[in-house]
């Protein structure tokens, strides 16, 4: 194993990145999501992500060089076209563009079409959650799911995420796909070489299998059976349907380098703590509070602030062939 301080790491994916025709300002946004995910423990959307965004930039399926553009569609919505990039660069345009919409008006929204994959959706939210705001983003992915009571895959893993302050704190943050699991969990157990627990996923013949491969190929099963077909559906709407994004059927995988661009789609929906009045941020503190009192109860998030701040002081531990795949590329 490798250790590596959050500095080096960050250096590491973005020089890799850039070898591979990304343009340097993408590079170190990618690389800041990136590292700061394999931070926080999530390691499905961490490092492990480098070679196969690598091999699509250089395939052309993530355009290296493409320019975030934003138009003010309406006085509270701001319309992003990430241009078939990466996602975080137009989700760094957000998070800079939406807060002075929000203090502005007390609520606004952003949409993202010719996107590609979010990562951890949490991050985001988080920082508009630092900025003062309530934020919630809803994201469609590839096709991994089958609606309920069916076979062909129609929904992606499609996640939420949802942050909001509180005084003198880190924001509450809920960050969660609508599959059991995430499929990145799945892709990086394969790249272990290890099996995943049965009920995370069907076979390409809809049968529960513990092969990582075979659940790639096959469908996920949802989170809360009938329930998270149905919440996938509003999520296809929203961040797809509204947006302009590409449903979850029609896009290309983000695990490989094949096919055309994935072009999907995210909505941000971001609401100012005052909105409504004084008194929120208290009140949000209160219920915190009520949380943490319970013991073994505890906020979303608390073992990936944990994480992160180990990781800051220590560094991360990789893999000594991850960190040699990277630096190959």
């Amino acid at each position: 194993m490798t250790t590596l301080t959050l500095a080096e790491a960050h250096t590491l994916v973005a020089d890799a990145l850039v070898r591979c025709g990304t343009l340097p300002p993408a590079a170190r946004s990618v690389a800041r999501a990136l590292v700061g995910a394999e931070a926080d423990g999530l390691k499905g959307h961490g490092l492990s992500r480098v070679a196969s965004y690598a091999a699509q930039v250089r395939a052309g399926k993530v355009v290296g060089d493409a320019a975030v553009a934003t138009t003010r569609a309406r006085p509270g919505l701001l319309a992003v076209d990430a241009a078939h990039g990466f996602a975080y660069p137009a989700l760094d345009a957000v998070i800079e563009q939406l807060p002075p919409m929000v203090r502005d008006q007390g609520i606004a929204a952003a949409g993202i079409r010719r996107s590609h994959h979010c990562g951890a959706a949490g991050r985001p939210v988080e920082a508009l959650a630092e900025a003062g705001l309530v934020a919630i983003l809803f994201a469609n992915t590839p096709a991994a799911m089958a609606p309920w009571g069916g076979s062909r895959a129609v929904f992606g893993t499609n996640p939420l995420a949802f942050a909001c302050p509180l005084p003198g704190r880190a924001p509450i943050v809920i960050d969660l796909s609508l599959s059991k699991v995430a499929r990145g969990s799945i892709m990086a157990a394969r790249q272990r070489g290890e099996a995943i627990p049965e009920g995370w996923a069907l076979d390409a013949e809809g049968r529960p299998t513990t092969d990582p491969g075979a659940a790639l190929k096959g469908t996920m099963v949802p989170l809360g059976d009938a329930k998270g077909t149905a919440l996938a559906l509003m999520v296809e709407l929203l961040a797809a349907g509204l947006t302009g994004g590409r449903f979850a059927a029609e896009a290309s995988s983000f695990l490989d380098a094949e096919g055309d661009p994935p072009g999907t789609g995210q909505l941000v929906l971001a609401i100012a703590a005052d909105a409504f009045g004084p008194g929120a941020l208290a009140r949000f503190a209160d219920l915190a509070g009520s949380i943490e009192a319970q013991d073994g109860a505890r906020l979303p998030g608390a073992r990936r602030l944990a994480l992160r701040t180990r990781a800051e002081a220590e560094g991360l531990t990789v893999p000594d062939a991850l960190v040699a795949e990277i630096g190959a590329l």
